[in-house]
């Protein structure tokens, strides 16, 4: 997976000093690149009978959309509150400096649904456990997290159910 680290931009001290940030637009940009990261995300649950992808707001509507297109099965986004037009649930989890928040439609997944939770980055997996705790709380079978980068020494995995998290590059 080196061609893929090759392809992402490094851009230290965004959004903040100290902060070393990857900027996956240059990978999705390159035609190749972003079809190995599909494939690389989605090969993983060809033939698994995934119900639904869910992607993350927002580089995991990117890749979630197109994950969900590669197995052949719907999308769901997970957004900052506001933004779904009917009625939602939220799931608020803490960040360093307060608190945010992620809503789901109430009816997007349905009860036991198989479904693959899907974002760019799992940092100190605050938002990812928010939004596996909205997937769960409408009853859907939470098959898997994929991530396209896991920042190891942040350990947000060990906020996640550990057997189903699973992340084609590691840093």
């Amino acid at each position: 997976m080196d061609h893929l680290k090759a392809k992402i931009r490094h851009v230290p001290d965004f959004p903040k000093p100290g902060i070393l940030f990857y900027d996956i637009t240059t990978l999705l940009s390159d035609a190749r690149g972003f079809r190995d990261t599909v494939d690389a995300l989605a090969s993983p649950y060809m033939g698994e009978d995934i119900d639904v992808v869910v992607g993350i707001e927002s580089r995991g509507f990117i890749l979630g959309a197109a994950v969900a297109a590669t197995l052949g099965c719907g999308f769901v986004p997970i957004r900052k509150p506001g933004k779904l037009p009917a009625k939602t649930v939220k799931a608020t989890y803490a960040l360093e400096y307060g608190t945010d928040s992620l809503e789901i439609h109430d009816d997007a997944v349905r009860k036991g649904e198989r479904v693959l939770l899907v974002d760019d980055v799992l940092a100190t997996g605050g938002t990812a456990e928010a939004a596996v705790s909205l997937v769960k709380g409408l009853g859907a079978d939470l098959r898997a997290a994929a991530f396209l980068i896991e920042l190891n020494f942040l350990n947000g995995r060990s906020r996640l159910p550990n057997d189903a998290v699973y992340s084609v590059l590691q840093y």
